[in-house]
């Protein structure tokens, strides 16, 4: 659990680009702040350490692929290894959220904003790592808990 006071970052998980976002200290508000694209794992765990450091980050909430269903595929155990990485690059606490549909959202809102498909393109990753934050504040910041396996839903 995320306990200590502070701004939060949202990460929107991938294996080219991060979506980065991020919460004023009073956890009020999650705003886009970028999208990184990925290098090396070195260089990575060096940049995200200096980020959380200079922008006073006290936790971090990563999106998590979940099924429809309600259940963990490949790609949600993926973001899971990449999640206890990250905690280690970092130094601080990562909490799962469920990120379905945040990139189809991130997506119909620039596109209802009638942004280009280059901008669009751009934008995706951090705005979703936003809708990803944005998620987890209006929910209490209460973490992702999957569903046992064998629990289907009807």
């Amino acid at each position: 659990m995320i306990r200590s006071p502070g701004r939060l970052l949202g990460v929107d998980y991938g294996t080219v680009r991060i979506g980065l976002s991020i919460t004023d200290p009073d956890r009020i508000l999650a705003s886009p702040l970028e999208t990184y694209s990925r290098r090396t794992v070195t260089q990575d765990a060096a940049y995200l350490a200096t980020l959380v450091r200079v922008q006073g980050v006290t936790g971090i909430v990563l999106g998590i692929a979940v099924s429809l269903n309600g259940h963990e595929g490949p790609k949600a155990q993926e973001c899971r290894a990449f999640g206890t990485w990250l905690e280690g690059a970092t130094g601080l606490p990562v909490q799962f959220s469920d990120e379905r549909f945040t990139s189809a959202l991130a997506d119909d809102l620039m596109f209802d904003a009638k942004m280009t498909k280059q901008k669009r393109n751009e934008r995706r990753d951090m705005l979703a790592a936003t809708l990803i934050l944005k998620g987890f504040l209006e929910g209490g910041c209460e973490p992702y808990r999957p569903q046992p396996p064998g629990d289907q839903e009807v």
